[in-house]
């Protein structure tokens, strides 16, 4: 697959539906799901560009999470439509930080937050630069 240049699109929103399995006995979202969740959002936010995870391992680059961050503000029900918001925060020669909000789609209400940092390593497991092709130009302010 031909890879773009650059990244351009550096917040990325989905659509995320609970499915039952993700909830305890009283219908709310267990908090082990929310990172499955975010790595959801990162993989999205990577397509969006047209670029897959597949894409960046056959050419050697690889990420493992570091940091992870969840404030869980209220909670999510089963089967209710939720907005996640992911946004690629700062990119520096060795890792790549995203910050999260999801959000109830029928009232906006935020319902958790989030940050994570990746670090950038080899197959081996070695620490290596980030591929220019990550680094997302600053926005204009």
């Amino acid at each position: 697959m031909q890879l773009p240049e650059r990244m351009t699109i550096q917040s990325h929103t989905i659509t995320v539906v609970p499915r039952y399995a993700e909830t305890d006995k009283g219908g709310v979202i267990h908090h082990s799901v929310y990172p499955v969740w975010f790595e959801m959002g990162r993989t999205e936010l990577l397509r969006a560009n047209g670029v897959a995870y597949r894409d960046l391992e056959a050419e050697g680059t690889f990420f493992v999470v570091a940091e992870l961050r969840i404030k869980y503000r209220r909670p999510a029900f089963y089967d209710e439509e939720l907005l996640l918001e992911t946004t690629c925060s700062n990119v520096t020669p060795g890792k790549v930080e995203h910050t999260y909000q999801l959000t109830r789609r029928s009232t906006g209400l935020l319902l958790a937050e989030g940050s994570s940092v990746l670090a950038c390593v080899t197959a081996e497991g070695k620490v290596r630069r980030i591929p220019r092709i990550l680094c997302v130009p600053p926005t204009a302010g």
